[in-house]
């Protein structure tokens, strides 16, 4: 299993908008992680839009993706197909692109480390159809 740390939306906003409830528990969080964070545009984009509402905060989401915060990750015809794959298996739920984004980059990359405020999705989403993701912060 690789050490690389999967960044979800709902992170990513509470990492960046101070008035996020949970934004000093993920901010302690990712200063003390040091091993390769990723995420993916569909991440990007839904944050961004989210961020619209707080001053500087699409600006910021940008920032952070420039500077290193994480590295970002474009989509391959292998992984959009993959991702079309994710979405019809969990229709029921039903899983978002971003979120099915994230699945196929876990396979692709071979790592269960995901940073999210979702964690009853992410509970049902399993890595090749039976592995778990371990969600964090605990």
């Amino acid at each position: 299993m690789a050490g690389e740390l999967l960044l979800d939306t709902g992170a990513l906003v509470s990492l960046l908008d101070r008035s996020q409830d949970r934004h000093q528990e993920f901010v302690r969080f990712y200063s003390e992680w040091s091993a390769p964070v990723v995420s993916s545009e569909a991440v990007l984009t839904e944050a961004t839009h989210l961020l619209g509402r707080v001053p500087g905060g699409r600006r910021a989401c940008l920032d952070f993706f420039l500077s290193g915060g994480a590295v970002l990750v474009p989509a391959s015809p292998a992984s959009l197909r993959r991702c079309r794959e994710l979405v019809e298996r969990y229709s029921d739920q039903p899983m978002d692109y971003a979120d099915s984004t994230l699945v196929a980059l876990a396979e692709e990359l071979d790592t269960d480390l995901v940073l999210t405020t979702d964690r009853r999705d992410f509970s049902t989403y399993r890595i090749s159809s039976r592995r778990r993701f371990r969600i964090v912060p605990a």
